[in-house]
């Protein structure tokens, strides 16, 4: 019994945590001084930091699923529309959650190991008492360059994938190109790249709450910042998929 009160009592902690981080980046954002250059420093950090493994990990995945698609459609005889199986799943599913998971672990990880670092050597508390926000230094900041480059490396990765599947198609499946590329613009519209840049944007700010918050609560010298970054990666992970599910399920009642 009293495990489970021990484990509700985190988890409506966690979540008043997660939620208060959340509106107070939203609402310092808006608030003077602007830390243009922060932001800037974070935006190049995020971006072209998880630019290699953004396109290795969609790449390969448009290969990969390219070649599986291709194979099993190719029973039916429908092997020549993989490029519509494969733009699809991108667009719509792989490409936002594929490349959210990866800058959760690199992005994510690396903030609360940095802001959780800075809590135990008392460097928050410093900031404080020079008259320093932390939250709008260093939460919205964070915030703020997540929610706009997460969009763009979804989009790197998208074309990627198609191009990697692209490969596939004409050197394995003995797919033209140009008919390839026909089948990915035809099946492609306007609610898929709606979807498609929403969740990155509903994620990047997932994302950005949970590594803010799990820094500015770790404690305990080092192992407390290595568990809070392990917890940071890992609900990080949860919650790109619980939303996934959620948006996907709105967004198709709603259209």
């Amino acid at each position: 019994m009293k495990r489970i009160t021990q484990s509700i009592f985190n988890f409506l902690y966690t979540l008043h945590g997660l939620t208060e981080m959340f509106g107070r980046s939203v609402f310092y954002l808006f608030q003077p001084p602007f830390y243009v250059r922060d932001v800037l420093e974070q935006m190049y950090g995020i971006g072209v930091g998880s630019l290699t493994i953004v396109l290795l990990t969609t790449g390969f995945t448009g290969m990969v699923l390219a070649l599986q698609s291709g194979y099993e459609m190719a029973i039916y005889g429908a092997k020549m529309y993989v490029g519509t199986l494969v733009s699809a799943s991108l667009i719509r599913e792989l490409g936002p959650v594929l490349v959210s998971v990866v800058v959760a672990g690199r992005v994510g990880a690396g903030i609360t190991a940095e802001l959780g670092s800075m809590q135990v050597t008392e460097q928050i508390d410093a900031m404080r008492a020079l008259g320093t926000n932390p939250i709008k230094k260093l939460a919205s900041t964070r915030f703020f360059a997540l929610v706009i480059m997460l969009p763009v490396l979804t989009i790197i990765g998208d074309l990627t994938g198609i191009l990697g599947a692209l490969i596939i198609a004409v050197s394995n499946l003995g797919i033209s190109s140009s008919f390839y590329w026909s089948t990915v613009i035809n099946i492609i519209d306007f609610d898929d790249i709606t979807l498609g840049l929403i969740k990155p944007i509903i994620f990047a700010m997932a994302i950005s709450s949970v590594s803010c918050f799990m820094g500015f609560s770790a404690s305990g010298g080092t192992k407390g910042v290595g568990e809070a970054t392990t917890r940071s990666v890992v609900l990080s992970s949860l919650l790109i998929f619980a939303l996934d599910f959620f948006i996907t399920k709105l967004f198709l009642s709603i259209i």
